[in-house]
Formats: C-alpha cells, sequence, structure tokens
C-alpha cells in the first residue's frame, strides 16, 4: 500500500489538490479520493470547480489581507498624526490663553497710560497758560524797565547838568560835595 504523502502528491499532481486540503485525511481516505477522481468524471470536474473557487477564494483572501494591512498602516498613520493635532491643538489653546491674558493686561496699560496722558495734558494746558501769563509779564518788565532806564537816564541827564550849574560857583567845599554825589550817581 502506497504512503499518504505519497497519495498526496499524485493528488497534487493529478488534479491540482493542495496537501493542506487532504492533511485532514487518512492514507486509506486519500486512496479512495484517488479512485473516485479516476472513476468519476463528475467528480472530478466538481474538484476542479472546487480548486478554481478555492484559488480565487485565496487570490481574494490575500488581497483583503494587504488592503486590510495597508489599513492598519493608514490607521496607525492617522492615530499619530491625531495624536499630533491634539497636542498642537491644547498648546494652541494654551498660547491663545497667554495671548488673551497679555491683551488684557496690554489693554489694561493702554487704560493707565491714557489716564495718565489726559493728567499730562491737563498739566501741560496748566504750564501753557502759566508760560503765557510769563511771557506777557516778562514783556511787561522789560517794558518797564525800558522805561525806568529812560527815566533814570533822564534824571542822571538833569543831575549832571545841574551839577555841572552848581560847579561854576565858586565856594570849594559844595564844589567838592557835589563831584562825589556826582560820581556816586554815575555808578
Amino acid at each position: 500500500m502506497p504512503t499518504k504523502s505519497t497519495l498526496q502528491d499524485a493528488l497534487k499532481a493529478k488534479y491540482g489538490i493542495n496537501k493542506n486540503i487532504t492533511q485532514s485525511l487518512s492514507a486509506v481516505e486519500c486512496e479512495q479520493l484517488l479512485t473516485l477522481l479516476q472513476d468519476q468524471p463528475t467528480a472530478t470536474k466538481l474538484v476542479k470547480s472546487f480548486i478554481t473557487k478555492n484559488e480565487e477564494l485565496s487570490q481574494n483572501n490575500r488581497n483583503f489581507g494587504q488592503q486590510r494591512s495597508q489599513a492598519q498602516k493608514k490607521l496607525k498613520s492617522i492615530q499619530i498624526e491625531n495624536e499630533k493635532l491634539e497636542k498642537d491643538i491644547t498648546a494652541l489653546k494654551d498660547r491663545r490663553g497667554r495671548l488673551s491674558q497679555e491683551q488684557q493686561e496690554l489693554e489694561e496699560q493702554i487704560k493707565h497710560l491714557s489716564d495718565q496722558n489726559q493728567t499730562l495734558s491737563g498739566k501741560v494746558q496748566i504750564l501753557t497758560t502759566h508760560n503765557d501769563e510769563l511771557i506777557d509779564a516778562n514783556e511787561q518788565l522789560k517794558k518797564d524797565n525800558k522805561d525806568l532806564k529812560n527815566i533814570v537816564d533822564q534824571i542822571r541827564l538833569r543831575l549832571a547838568r545841574d551839577t555841572k550849574m552848581l560847579l561854576e560857583y565858586e565856594d570849594s567845599e559844595i564844589r567838592k560835595a557835589l563831584i562825589r554825589l556826582f560820581r556816586w550817581t554815575l555808578g
């Protein structure tokens, strides 16, 4: 009697039946199958149909396996990208919070500076008014000083003229006193 392996090789060679299909059969069952296929052309046709269908199903399984493998790889890639995006979103939310806080602080600073600016504008207006008053007072003082200088010059001139007339007299004591007075008035 032939061995199971020899019978499986014969089934593979004559009818294209793989050993993995006949693995669960015994040597006797393999021999009966070989005899059945040799005696019954319809059974042979049915087995060939099963083999063809099995090859199609195997091809489909390989295709689905490849697609499943690609889908798993794509899923893993998408999951990694999703995690990265979630981290980026969290970082952006944190940044938005910080920027919002900074904006609020800047708005408070702007309000404070605006208040200071108003206060300083008021002070500048007061100082401008005082400055204008001081300019007017200075102009008046210049005018008054000029008038006073003219009066002093007139007094000196008159004093010089009167002193000159007095000096024409003969009395030497009066004359010396007038010279001292005249020198003192001239500065």
